[in-house]
Parts: C-alpha cells; structure tokens; sequence
C-alpha cells in the first residue's frame, strides 16, 4: 500500500508515492534520480548514505521515507553551483574514489554550522561515522579546515 508524502526537496516543494517498508535512499533515486546519497553497508554504520532532514544529519538508508512528510531534506545535489564546503572537498582533493564523500560533504555543513570553527580533534570526532574506504582521511580534515575559512569569509 502506497501512500504521498509532500516535502522540501534542495528547497523545491515535492510529493511522492511510498510504501511503508521504503526507506529515503531508494525514494531519492527511484523518484528524483538523486544517487548522491547512497546505499553501502545498509546498517547506518557508514554515512555514505547521509542526508540532512531539517538540518540533521540521518542515515537515508534507515530512514524511513514517509517520516519526511512535511520536512526539508537537503542532499549533495542541492544548487546548480558548488557551495564553499564542495569547493574544499575539490580544493583538497578530499576524495579518491568519491563513493563517501556527498556523506562527509554534508556531515561538514551540518558541523560547521554548529561549529563554525572547529579543531582537528573536532573535526575527526564529528566525521567520526563516515568511513572512508580510500583512505583520504588527511585530506578531508584538510577540506573542512579550508571550508570552515571559506564560509567564515563570506
């Protein structure tokens, strides 16, 4: 049984048709084609199926998707241009093989905006859920030093 749930889309109003057992991953790519969050351990260990719900970072693949009714819901894809946290990710060269990074990029804004300025202790302790199986971790601590420096510049 399917039923419609509205919502905020990368700040677009959306309506989609779910059933109770989906969770917000497969609603995001099967009805919007938005594969940035994506699916890897299943058991939200990981964060590279991270997506922010009203500013909070959740595991989209837990997430049951018909508790997003009437929420905003903000993934990688969000603007046509890269915001200061992805123009780090690139500067720093964040990534390798870019399967975890949208996590690690919307974990970073959901950090930074509690903590505009944080510290490497910080900083490992609050990316501490998203696994990297590249390694890259040395420059992602890099990237969100810089998008830290970035935002408080504008």
């Amino acid at each position: 049984m399917r039923r419609e749930i509205r919502f905020r889309l990368n700040g677009e109003a959306v309506s989609a048709q779910v059933a109770p057992h989906e969770n917000l991953v497969e609603v995001l790519q099967e009805n919007f084609g938005l594969y940035g969050a994506r699916e890897s351990c299943g058991q939200g260990l990981c964060g590279c199926c991270t997506v922010l719900v009203n500013g909070r970072a959740v595991s989209g693949c837990l997430y049951l998707a018909s508790l997003i009714e009437g929420a905003e819901v903000l993934t990688v894809e969000n603007g046509s241009e890269l915001d200061a946290v992805q123009q780090a990710f690139v500067e720093a060269g964040a990534f390798q093989c870019g399967f975890c990074t949208p996590g690690f990029v919307l974990m970073t804004r959901q950090l930074l905006d509690e903590h505009p300025d944080p510290d490497e202790d910080a900083i490992k302790h609050y990316l501490s859920g998203n696994l990297c199986r590249c390694a890259a971790y040395p420059e992602i601590i890099e990237a969100v030093k810089l998008a830290a420096k970035k935002r408080r510049r504008s």
